[in-house]
């Protein structure tokens, strides 16, 4: 089985994902760091989940980091603007 298409490989990818995502969008989060990572990994999951419905077909490599990354960064905006909200 290939890692970006098992449940845990995703979950990996979230990892990098997240870091990649406090990279992208810095500044100070609501919840930390590790808020953060598990926001990456929600991502990767929700892009491992939508891109097929959405037809879109992610290889590995490069491609599920992209997808990942690009799950962690709308989530971790979701996130700010609630928690900027809220508080």
């Amino acid at each position: 089985m290939l890692l970006h298409n098992s449940l845990l490989g995703w979950i990996l990818i979230g990892l990098v994902a997240g870091i990649l995502g406090k990279i992208i969008m810095p500044g100070k989060d609501p919840g930390g760091f590790i808020v953060t990572i598990l926001i990456g990994i929600a991502g990767a999951l929700l892009a491992g989940y939508l891109s097929p419905m959405m037809g879109l077909h992610v290889a590995a490599g490069w491609q599920s980091y992209a997808a990942a990354t690009a799950g962690a960064v709308v989530l971790l905006a979701l996130y700010r603007l609630v928690m900027t909200r809220r508080t």
